[in-house]
């Protein structure tokens, strides 16, 4: 099973809180809700429905499943939503218990365990393990080189500070460019594989 990443990322390298203005306040950021002026339903939401379309399974860190565990439910009959909710979901999290997983088809990976059960999941079926948003999840993940595709719709703007996905330990990985295609507000929606030589 392939681990796939997508999330919004301003040009400098920020993806915390796209949706909204009190989304993840951490760290005294300002800009909740900066993809807005940038959406189109074609292009961006188009790579996340094309992403979604092709998951056999999700992927989230703590904070990220439970803000889509309140609004997903609730939104039975759109198609993204549907999709989202019959999903198999896996949520890492060193707080949930068992009983607070609320949102259907949902499996708690104690933290840690997190690495050992998703190279376990890596190893086994065919298939997309798709993460979106969950930064600190990703980071993670990259950091015990578990991705294996990166989705990074680029936003035209600069956001100064705040979360990003990449690791900061100084190990070099190759990527290779798979799929670009550019919006009409600027924004790119690249696909990055890891290289054919790291497997």
């Amino acid at each position: 099973m392939r681990i796939v990443s997508i999330a919004f990322m301003s040009l400098d390298g920020v993806v915390q809180a796209p949706g909204g203005p009190e989304e993840d306040t951490d760290g005294g950021f300002a800009h909740g809700g900066w993809t807005g002026p940038f959406f189109d339903p074609e292009v961006v939401g188009g790579a996340f429905d094309d992403a979604l379309n092709a998951a056999d399974a999700a992927l989230y860190g703590r904070r990220t499943w439970q803000a889509m565990a309140r609004a997903w439910p609730e939104r039975a009959g759109d198609p993204f939503a549907d999709r989202l909710n019959a999903l198999p979901k896996y949520v890492v999290s060193r707080t949930l218990a068992e009983d607070d997983l609320t949102w259907d088809n949902t499996t708690l990976i104690p933290g840690d365990e997190a690495p050992a059960r998703l190279r376990a999941l890596r190893g086994g079926d065919d298939g997309n393990l798709l993460v979106m948003g969950s930064p600190t999840l990703v980071r993670s993940l990259l950091e015990e080189d578990l991705v294996d595709e990166l989705r990074l719709i680029v936003m035209p703007v600069l956001l100064g500070g705040g979360k990003s996905v990449f690791p900061a330990g100084g190990a070099l990985r190759t990527l290779e460019l798979a799929a670009s295609t550019t919006s009409p507000a600027g924004v790119l929606v690249c696909t990055y594989r890891r290289a054919a030589a790291d497997g």
